[in-house]
């Protein structure tokens, strides 16, 4: 028997989201009946507001409160540079960054027959909407898996008749690891993508 049905039904949810486990999701339910009603009552009004308000950027398909995001909407950004990713959260990954200074297009996942992901169930036809003259490169900027390696290769054969320069990002051994740690294809990438100094 368990002492309390409704905290277990909220370890569940909580452990129903990405990286949670039984314990983690436990100890955020316990942090919460540690909380003032105020604060949780916050807490769930900013949940139930985010998924009310937050939707699709008309442009580049990211998540926005507006009809156009902040980036797309920016000036400063130019528009001859596309960045493509598979998720939301990679447009905020590389914008943590600071360095690029273009604009995005989310896929909203990758290639993956096996799970029955095709080219209809992506944001491929808006992609390639938006290569027009003024777009000089298109970066693909795809998870190091295999369904992102197959929607990098259809990528850029869809785009080839359109004259657009397509660029992938670096892949290879990331900064502060070894060597010897390394598995056999990110080595083997990383001499691929090396570069001249």
């Amino acid at each position: 028997m368990l002492p309390s049905e409704s905290i277990e039904r909220v370890v569940e949810l909580f452990a129903s989201l990405p990286t949670i486990g039984k314990k983690t999701a436990r100890r955020l339910a316990f942090h919460l009946l540690r909380q003032s009603e105020q604060d949780v009552e916050q807490f769930a009004t900013a949940l139930t507001e985010m998924r009310s308000r937050v939707r699709e950027c008309g442009v580049c398909h990211t998540f926005t409160d507006a009809d156009v995001c902040g980036i797309c909407a920016s000036p400063k950004r130019t528009q001859s540079v596309i960045c493509v990713v598979e998720q939301p959260s990679d447009v905020m990954a590389i914008e943590r960054t600071g360095d690029f200074r273009g604009r995005y297009h989310v896929l909203h996942g990758a290639l993956s027959p096996l799970d029955g992901i095709g080219p209809e169930d992506l944001r491929l036809k808006e992609l390639i909407a938006r290569m027009t003259p003024e777009v000089e490169e298109v970066i693909l900027a795809l998870n190091p898996t295999v369904e992102g390696e197959v929607t990098t290769q259809y990528i850029a054969k869809l785009s080839s008749p359109l004259g657009v320069r397509i660029t992938r990002i670096a892949r290879g051994v990331p900064m502060g690891s070894d060597l010897e740690f390394a598995d056999d294809a990110t080595l083997a990438r990383a001499f691929e993508g090396r570069t001249p100094l």
